[in-house]
């Protein structure tokens, strides 16, 4: 399968990036391993994670993405309950995948206990890797079905 018609947009936000950074790296090498251009996928950071629904929101709506893949790291900072960002963040997604009719694919961590420390820091630099490229999996599975809809709503 060939992707040279079909552009994705990377959402990062910008909390944790030295973690985070992990799963974009390899989001975009197994892309470019699976045949897809690299520069067709267009980086866009947001301050955190709360300003991502609205971003690929806006994303969707330019009608220029067959996807698009958010990444973020959501961690107890002790003042809120990391539960209601998490909530809101992966709601908002949802609905703007449902809304739009383009995919929106999360990389979006949510940690129960996540701790500045070098072990914790360690772990998810090494899982941001794993999701980043479960993530270029499942984005083009994503794509592929979206063209046999397409293909199946000309038949109809």
């Amino acid at each position: 399968m060939t992707f040279q018609n079909e552009r994705i947009a990377f959402i990062q936000a910008g909390w944790h990036t030295d973690i985070t950074d992990q799963g974009k790296k390899t989001f975009i090498e197994d892309m470019v391993k699976a045949g897809f251009p690299e520069k067709n996928i267009d980086i866009f950071q947001t301050p955190g994670s709360l300003e991502i629904p609205l971003q690929a929101q806006l994303l969707a709506k330019t009608g220029k993405y067959n996807a698009i893949v958010c990444t973020g790291l959501i961690v107890n900072g002790g003042i809120y309950r990391h539960e209601f960002v998490t909530t809101a963040v992966i709601d908002g997604i949802m609905r703007v995948s449902l809304d739009t009719e383009v995919p929106v694919l999360s990389v979006i961590l949510t940690p129960q206990n996540f701790h500045e420390h070098e072990e914790h820091n360690k772990f998810f630099f090494e899982h941001f890797k794993v999701k980043g490229r479960e993530a270029a999996s499942a984005c083009i599975k994503t794509l592929e079905n979206m063209r046999a809809f397409k293909t199946l709503a000309k038949a109809a």
